[in-house]
């Protein structure tokens, strides 16, 4: 297969991305702000943080700051998290009319809180559920309906073929494959092969995620397991060139250089306005500091600017700071 064919339009359903590089779902990173960059660079799609069913359904107040949505941000796949098929399909013709693409459900988050309810991951263990879930879904709203998987629940249960199998067969337009268990988290290395099997066992289309950090991870990804797309999660924080990249080298094998320091202060500066605008200055500088973190992570001297950033109150303060001391 020729390099130029690895990076290719990708169609979930009705719906036609660009290409097949995609920004993963990550709680705490993947707000309007950061989405919105990561489409500038050329993301295929833009999966938002995960969302509650139940907080829809007791109108919580956060959620809705959670479900905005930014006209110019391209593909938006909206994630619910849930274990009640009847709840989760009536959250979800609720709020269809607005401007997101995809339905996606999350099926594989490890964090305890989450799983303890029987959520996220914890459905790898309940394969009559998620067939539940999926239908319940899928005949819930028109827009296509995808599902986020890990490998199993564990290496004693590792099922993501025939959880794939059940998705394929209740309707999902897609899936995406975390190669780690749940117990794994995010430690150790993905497993690649169960993606390949995934693939080699459903006719949707198999995005690929784990550990793809750059243009060789994603040309190797795409290579070994034959996946449709790939999905980034951990590797675009602080990063949203990332997108465009991976997509110069699968292009023509085209190592793009690494944006210089002029142009990782201004992505920050614009990424803290964006932030102000959709959060307000007292949410938006707090939430900026982990972002500033991880924009330096490795840049010289950048530890002790870290430090002045977590104790920044104000958009002044954050930039001067950034132009001054970066």
């Amino acid at each position: 297969m020729a390099m130029s064919d690895l990076l290719h339009s990708l169609a979930i359903g009705g719906v036609a991305l660009n290409n097949n590089i995609i920004l993963a779902p990550m709680a705490g990173v993947t707000d309007l702000p950061f989405r919105l960059l990561c489409s500038e660079q050329g993301a295929g799609m833009c999966c938002m943080e995960m969302i509650s069913a139940k907080a829809i359904l007791y109108k919580n107040k956060n959620t809705e700051s959670l479900l905005e949505i930014h006209p110019q941000e391209g593909i938006v796949s909206l994630q619910l998290f849930g274990s009640d098929p009847d709840i989760l399909s009536e959250m979800a013709k609720q709020i269809e009319e607005r401007p997101f693409d995809i339905l996606d459900i999350n099926m594989g988050c490890p964090v305890p809180k989450v799983v303890g309810n029987g959520e996220g991951s914890a459905l790898m263990r309940q394969p009559k559920l998620v067939e539940e879930i999926i239908t319940a879904l899928v005949k819930a709203v028109h827009k296509p309906v995808t599902v986020k998987i890990r490998k199993g629940f564990d290496e004693a249960h590792v099922n993501a073929v025939e959880i794939a199998k059940i998705a394929e067969a209740s309707g999902a337009a897609a899936v995406a494959v975390h190669g780690r268990t749940r117990e794994q988290y995010y430690t150790g290395e993905a497993d690649w092969d169960i993606i390949a099997k995934v693939k080699d066992n459903v006719s949707i289309p198999v995005i690929g995620s784990g550990d793809v950090t750059d243009g060789a991870s994603a040309e190797k990804m795409l290579i070994t397991t034959g996946c449709d797309g790939i999905m980034i999660g951990r590797a675009a924080r602080g990063n949203p060139w990332i997108f465009r990249q991976i997509a110069d080298y699968l292009k023509d094998g085209t190592v793009s250089p690494k944006p210089d320091r002029e142009e990782v202060k201004a992505a920050i500066l614009r990424h803290a306005r964006l932030q102000l605008e959709c959060k307000g200055e007292y949410t938006g500088i707090r939430e900026m500091r982990k972002h500033v973190s991880w924009y330096t992570i490795g840049m010289p001297h950048s530890a002790k600017l870290r430090q002045r950033v977590n104790m920044a109150e104000s958009f002044g303060e954050l930039e001067r700071l950034v132009l001054e001391e970066l």
